[in-house]
């Protein structure tokens, strides 16, 4: 079934990661927050400035696993005219500057369904996306989009909570590719941060499980946290954190002010700090 080859864009990066003995930094922006091009300047910033891999979401009406922060960016985004169409150009666009970088889109099954499933992998492989992560489809729904995706080229990346059993477990690695995401904590994204010695035993057990990377996110705001959570993960996601930076940098009729991408790349490089090992 998997289109996906030994070598690609995600299992390089992980790799020199790792040959470099450091953590990784995952960076999670909106496409299209606060203005596409606005978001097209910040994408192609983000790897000069620290950032390992980029998750890029895909707006949508109705965030519903995403916090406060996220669901207001997606508005944002929505507002200011992207689309899932728009969103694939944007990736398009990115590698005509950068061939290396993963680009992982991150979002909900409904746009895609609208846009059609097989179009949207077909498309998003050939406009240079690495690999999906679909937070709506649980692994009986592997059929309508996983399968296709893997097919395609396009890694398959799934999210395990502290709620995640073992025979659950079982189910959700299946499939799974390129790496793994860890949600450090129960809830919505972006509302607290977890404790660090328990999202360590969590790791430690699922590294018995799984040869993949593994990333944590959710509540990762520092570069001390980034350090830490590279201590013993592969790599560290920060998703509300820097979509809260862009907020700050919006005046008070919600317009990007002029410093805006030099505070949010500027913020990334703080955070980049935190991926060297001692």
């Amino acid at each position: 079934m998997s289109g996906i080859g030994v070598e690609t864009r995600l299992t390089r990066k992980f790799a020199q990661i790792a040959s470099d003995s450091r953590g990784g930094l995952i960076t999670f922006l909106t496409a299209g927050d606060p203005t596409p091009s606005i978001s097209r300047d910040l994408l192609s910033r983000l790897p000069a400035a620290g950032a390992d891999i980029i998750e890029l979401g895909m707006p949508f009406s109705d965030p519903m696993a995403d916090g406060p922060a996220i669901q207001a960016a997606s508005q944002r985004a929505l507002k200011s005219g992207a689309t899932l169409k728009g969103t694939l150009r944007m990736v398009r666009d990115f590698r005509q500057e950068d061939s290396q970088t993963p680009i992982i889109l991150m979002g909900y099954f409904n746009p895609i369904y609208q846009y059609g499933s097989q179009k949207f992998v077909n498309d998003a492989y050939s406009s240079g996306v690495d690999g999906l992560i679909i937070v709506d489809l649980p692994p009986e729904e592997d059929e309508e989009l996983c399968h296709p995706a893997l097919t395609a080229g396009l890694h398959w990346i799934r999210l395990v909570t502290p709620t995640t059993d073992h025979k659950r477990l079982i189910s959700v690695l299946q499939n799974t590719s390129g790496f793994v995401y860890y949600v450090s904590i129960t809830g919505i994204t972006g509302t607290r941060s977890a404790d660090p010695e328990t999202v360590k035993k969590a790791i430690t057990q699922l590294r018995e499980m799984t040869d993949l990377p593994l990333a944590v996110g959710f509540g990762i705001k520092s570069s001390e946290q980034v350090y830490t959570i590279n201590e013993f993960a592969d790599a560290a996601v920060v998703g509300s954190a820097l979509v809260d930076t862009i907020r700050a940098n919006l005046d008070d009729s919600g317009q990007p002010t002029a410093e805006l991408c030099d505070n949010v790349i500027e913020f990334v490089q703080d955070l980049a700090s935190g991926t060297v090992r001692t």
